[in-house]
């Protein structure tokens, strides 16, 4: 009999502190997700987490007390795609497609080190094409200043 798959969402929350500034980092993990035999709507799991998380501060800023309001809404996801294949596999189109209104997507190349540089611009410019054909919205790195100078602009072209 074959076991069905479940996504275990799991936080890691970190403390960071840079130049005075105090961040509260939380990584939320999903091992396990499109693992199972059976992937039909797999990702429904990490949508209701997303929508929860976003509930609660709703409610939270609704209420009387909002002065110590911990925002544990999603704001990012690193969507890893998997570098063996040509492209997108249709599980990762379908959970883009219903994530990206909910939260920004940044999609990445897993292992691309196991990739020669040809490689890794073939299969960029594949999945490349291919949000754009599926119509997926996926996060735009904002523009830089233009008082930047040129070394930094050409590091965040690159970036982008």
């Amino acid at each position: 009999e074959r076991i069905t798959q479940t996504v275990e969402i799991t936080k890691h929350v970190v403390d960071i502190e840079e130049k005075g500034v105090k961040l509260r980092l939380t990584i939320v993990d999903t091992p396990g997700f499109g693992d199972a035999v059976n992937n039909t709507e797999c990702w429904k799991p990490v949508a209701d987490y997303i929508d929860q998380q976003f509930e609660q501060y709703f409610r939270d800023e609704s209420g009387l007390n909002r002065k110590n309001i911990q925002d544990n809404r999603v704001h990012c996801c690193i969507y890893f795609i998997s570098p063996f294949g040509h492209g997108l596999r249709p599980l990762d189109v379908e959970f883009m497609k219903a994530l990206h209104q909910r939260v920004n997507i940044v999609p990445v190349l897993a292992k691309a080190d196991t990739l020669t540089p040809t490689e890794v611009e073939r299969m960029k410019n594949k999945i490349r094409e291919e949000i754009d054909h599926y119509g997926i919205r996926i996060y735009q790195f904002p523009e830089c200043d233009s008082d930047e100078d040129e070394e930094f602009k050409l590091q965040d072209q690159a970036l982008k």
